[in-house]
């Protein structure tokens, strides 16, 4: 089987085409997929390239890997846990809860770079959404590690996420009725009622709010983190991710995704974004407070093209709230590839983590 896109890494094109065969039912839940072996044939790849599309597949949550037995479809077009047999949630771990360390040597060369070869910029005003050179460079580190396509224009800076929270209920207004993960992060819940919305709490389940809570709320907006929702550390299931989807398409509603720790991810690829799927439909969010360090108070967001003539309106008249330094600063260690090189060695420590954590419990 030939890519039609030579652009595309091949373990990324048999991982892409594998996925699509088990959303459309071709392959069902509960089939055997073809061995390593097999779809290295297939496709015309070395074995260690399939066996790598088949890890992202068990990362996402598409397939299952049985000892001796192969590689199963896990999938199903809907999750759905009964109220009385909600299983608890994982506890947070410390290993878990570590957010990055990036190093000082590496920032205080980075800082002393821009400070020598950005002085244009720093003595201007930033625009209301971030300098344009940030806002760039998040775009292009954006579609290079996680597969999402933003214009820079659509994407703003704000001084970190509950900032963007706070953002985000003069986007949409103050009219539509929010909705929460149960447990979530404690913030989002006080600045969304602070601000006068009406907000509910939805239930989770091991793989995402429960169906049917989501199917009684009456939000037109629903507010979640899909990577390690903290404190529970609930990650949205594949289906669970897609029920979101067509949940805020069927009400014309919007998602905001809330995506701190996703970077964190031991897996060899981050989980596949909501973004990604919905564009149309979800805002992002991040915060690099959590991948660089805490007191660098700076997070971005993507808005919908439907949103922007709302954020034009009723927004866009505030100033950024990030110094002109700061914003210089991330954008150069985004195109130096130093903030990706920290990236995959937190990854490393994490992984690292988790085996001795598995076996410490063996």
């Amino acid at each position: 089987m030939e890519r039609s896109d030579p652009g595309i890494p091949a373990y990324r094109f048999i991982y892409e085409d594998i996925r699509k065969k088990i959303i459309d039912g071709t392959y069902p839940t509960g089939r055997k997929l073809p061995s390593k072996r097999s779809a290295a044939a297939d496709y015309g790849v070395s074995v260690i390239t399939a066996e790598h599309a088949y890890a992202l597949l068990c990362d996402e949550g598409y397939v299952e890997s049985r000892e001796r037995s192969g590689y199963f479809v896990s999938y199903r077009a809907r999750d759905s846990f009964p109220v009385g047999g909600r299983r608890a949630l994982p506890p947070v771990t410390e290993a878990e809860d570590d957010g990055g360390s990036f190093p000082h040597s590496v920032y205080a060369k980075t800082v002393r770079r821009v400070l020598a070869d950005y002085e244009g910029l720093l003595y201007e005003k930033s625009p209301a959404g971030g300098l344009l050179v940030l806002r760039r460079a998040i775009a292009d580190y954006l579609e290079r590690s996680r597969d999402i396509r933003a214009d820079p224009a659509r994407i703003l800076v704000g001084s970190g996420a509950e900032y963007l929270y706070a953002l985000m209920t003069l986007i949409l207004g103050r009219d539509r009725v929010f909705a929460v993960e149960s447990p979530s992060y404690g913030q989002i819940l006080r600045i969304y009622r602070g601000s006068g919305i009406e907000c509910e709490e939805l239930m989770l389940t091991p793989t995402g709010i429960d169906s049917a809570e989501l199917e009684r709320s009456k939000a037109q907006v629903l507010h979640i983190t899909p990577y390690r929702s903290y404190p529970s550390r609930v990650t949205a299931s594949a289906p669970k991710r897609r029920e979101y989807v067509e949940w805020a398409r069927e009400r014309e509603g919007f998602l905001i995704e809330d995506d701190v720790e996703s970077e964190f991810s031991p897996a060899s690829r981050p989980t596949e974004t909501l973004f990604s799927l919905a564009p149309e439909r979800v805002v992002y969010l991040n915060t690099f407070s959590r991948t660089i360090f805490p007191s660098l108070r700076a997070a971005y967001l993507i808005l919908p093209d439907a949103l922007v003539p709302a954020y034009e309106e009723k927004a866009s008249f505030l100033t950024c709230t990030v110094p002109a330094l700061e914003q210089c600063v991330i954008a150069e260690l985004l195109e130096s590839g130093d903030f990706e090189r920290n990236l995959n060695r937190m990854r490393r420590k994490r992984k690292s983590a988790e085996r001795t954590a598995a076996a410490n419990r063996e």
